[in-house]
């Protein structure tokens, strides 16, 4: 969806999201931590839309996010000049033209299908899989799984090439900064019922909260027997958009061990009971369960982010944020300024967590 086009669902939600999806991101000093989050969940409450009344191509934009066009600046091949990148741990809201853009130097890896057996859903179950253009049964490589929003399935990012995914991989993998890596795109719809639908009500959303059993018990163990990867935790990271971005915070509280770096982005509603302009949401935890249980091994980096003028999930992102921080779970937390539910978060996201990656095994070479 473009930026500047008016869909059905922004039309129609105009009013609610001025009142709803608020983005004000200034402190008040007095609040206590759990003030703040009531606070922030207040902002976020609204009457709730069914699922009829959004558009094909809104749902497409909750699924990967709102496309905004690159800009005009640097984006050919010819255009784009490649510094040196000096390694940080410093966060950047907007990822690098250089590192989105496609190369002629650098050769980039091609997204295919396959199918693994879920016993969790007792079905035969899809994902995409983006290997290294030289991947090689010799070698082994890192795994990133990347969940998608409500409404998608494993062919969202993957037929979606605004989101760069390619580029970002390829580009930091040819620059040394990260090793390569394959990405893993599945179909978060765990249900055991091929008719079932995602919808905006708890029913239709209950896969989304299964999809944590099938990953663990079913999609992980299928990628590390058909692929050549590294396995253990330092080599595995979870990032997810939206629903996807929900899930994510969800499965790391539960499976901290598994995953060494996470990042959620423009994280949905429903973790914690409450009521959006979609649907009411009973919640998966309690607020008070909102962290890592005592003596968990627990992710090396835990990042969430959003747009500061989010029209989707409003600022839900910025809660979460607010229960971790008032419940002592060590996370980032940051904004890009001026996006929307769009493909410059994820970007944005994806590109920071491969950059932590990186500089925290450079760190961790230097000392060894």
């Amino acid at each position: 969806m473009k930026k500047k086009s008016v869909s059905l669902f922004l039309a129609c939600m105009t009013a609610a999201l001025l009142s709803a999806c608020g983005t004000n991101t200034q402190e008040v000093g007095a609040m206590t931590d759990s003030a703040k989050v009531e606070s922030t969940m207040e902002e976020n409450s609204s009457t709730a839309e069914s699922a009829e009344a959004v558009s094909e191509e809104d749902k497409g934009s909750f699924a990967t996010g709102i496309v905004v066009e690159e800009s005009s600046e640097a984006t050919s091949d010819a255009q784009v000049t490649v510094e040196e990148s000096v390694l940080t741990n410093e966060i950047e809201e907007r990822c690098p033209i250089n590192v989105t853009s496609t190369r002629k130097d650098v050769q980039y890896g091609d997204f295919t299908h396959g199918t693994y057996a879920s016993k969790t859903c007792g079905l035969e179950r899809g994902y995409s899989i983006l290997l290294p253009a030289d991947y090689s049964t010799d070698k082994q490589y890192p795994v990133l799984y990347l969940l998608h929003g409500i409404f998608g399935n494993e062919y969202s990012f993957s037929g979606d090439a605004s989101n760069k995914i390619k580029e970002i991989v390829g580009n930091m993998a040819a620059e040394g900064l990260i090793e390569e890596t394959i990405v893993v795109c599945p179909n978060m719809y765990a249900s055991s019922d091929p008719a079932q639908q995602p919808g905006f009500d708890a029913e239709s959303c209950l896969p989304y909260d299964n999809f944590i059993n099938d990953l663990v018990n079913d999609l992980m163990p299928h990628i590390e027997s058909e692929y050549s990867v590294l396995t253990g935790r330092e080599n595995t990271y979870l990032a997810g958009f939206s629903m996807g971005g929900r899930e994510t915070i969800f499965i790391t509280l539960q499976k901290p061990e598994l995953f060494g770096y996470v990042c959620a982005m423009s994280a949905a509603p429903g973790i914690v009971a409450t009521t959006d302009k979609f649907m009411t949401h009973p919640g998966q935890l309690q607020e008070s369960e909102v962290k890592f249980a005592e003596d968990a091994v627990t992710p090396n980096i835990f990042i969430l982010c959003c747009g500061t003028r989010d029209s989707v999930v409003g600022t839900y992102p910025k809660s979460y944020h607010e229960l971790l921080e008032a419940n002592g779970t060590e996370h980032i937390w940051y904004e890009v300024t001026g996006a929307d539910h769009d493909n410059n978060v994820i970007k944005s996201g994806l590109y920071n967590l491969l950059k932590q990656i990186a500089y925290n095994k450079s760190q961790d070479e230097a000392t060894n």
